[in-house]
């Protein structure tokens, strides 16, 4: 029984997974027809209909739910040996998982690949930039990257990056008709550009501290946007006051393009950090990537 409904019950728990034929379909590198069709002979062989479908979305039947609650973790333990089987080999290979923010990816993951990649062809690396903090255990991620006071407990977290600050800017245009803020709260009655983060729902704080004293700021203006490159391209297009990482902006500081503000409110805060599950077996390739990811300095270990 079980050999005859395995490769079925692997395409079940991809779509019960991802609550998607498509995704599940071009995850598992089949067409969406053929991964249909292979749901629906699952079905008919169990005599039980394991998956509601409509237009929209696909949603677990109840035996659905108790099939895929039972058997995922066994493959998901099976995936797991198996990239660790593949750690063994002369040459380290198999494929690890990341998710991180376009901004991490851009500067400091993309620097070591760039490298690490073509050192090691036989190791394969997907990144998924996502703004949310995604759970990486129940989304089979490998690891993640976030900043130092983001990680959840029970994670191992290795830096990755030197610590970062926040920074205010906006362009000459802008302030010549605006007056330069001297306060945080003097923001509220600005023209500013929100940022929408999935983590947060609402509209991000801008968060500030000096002396002790901390100020959560809610800012109002007429655009929001949903990530800092976007929200630089506005700020440099004369939209309104930013709130964006200093390693972002400096350049358009140094070069006169943006005018920094309220600097003295903007302390250092922990830098991005790679966090993984604390009982990861980590495979060869993966101990690899971590320590070429590494900041000089951590002395985080990897446990086997």
């Amino acid at each position: 029984m079980l050999r005859e409904n395995a490769n079925d019950l692997l395409i079940f728990i991809a779509v019960a997974r991802e609550r998607s034929f498509t995704k599940a379909a071009a995850q598992l590198r089949v067409s969406q027809s053929g991964l249909s069709h292979a749901i629906k002979s699952f079905e008919a062989r169990l005599g039980l209909r394991l998956l509601t479908r409509t237009t929209r979305k696909v949603t677990l039947t109840e035996a659905g739910r108790a099939l895929y609650e039972s058997m995922s973790p066994h493959f998901d333990a099976m995936e797991e040996n198996f990239q660790t089987l593949l750690g063994l080999r002369d040459k380290p290979a198999g494929t690890i998982r990341i998710t991180a923010a376009d901004f991490s990816f851009h500067t400091v993951l993309w620097p070591v690949l760039s490298h690490f990649l073509a050192q090691y062809p036989d190791i394969n690396v997907e990144v998924n930039c996502d703004y949310g903090l995604v759970d990486i255990v129940s989304e089979r991620y490998d690891a993640g990257v976030r900043y130092g006071d983001q990680v959840a407990d029970g994670m191992i977290a290795t830096r990755i990056a030197p610590d970062m600050r926040m920074a205010v800017v906006a362009s000459p245009a802008f302030f010549k008709t605006s007056p330069i803020p001297k306060l945080p709260n003097d923001l509220t009655s600005y023209k500013c550009i929100n940022m929408r983060f999935p983590t947060y729902g609402g509209l991000y704080s801008w968060e500030f501290e000096r002396a002790g004293e901390v100020q959560k700021i809610q800012v109002g203006g007429q655009l929001v946007v949903n990530g800092v490159y976007q929200t630089l391209d506005a700020c440099l297009g004369d939209a309104g006051i930013a709130y964006l990482p200093e390693t972002l902006v400096q350049h358009h500081i140094d070069d006169g393009r943006l005018i920094r503000v309220l600097e003295e409110w903007c302390p250092a805060f922990p830098g991005f950090h790679l966090y993984y599950p604390s009982r990861l077996q980590a495979s060869a390739a993966f101990k690899l990537l971590v320590e070429a990811l590494r900041y000089p300095g951590d002395g985080t270990l990897i446990e086997d």
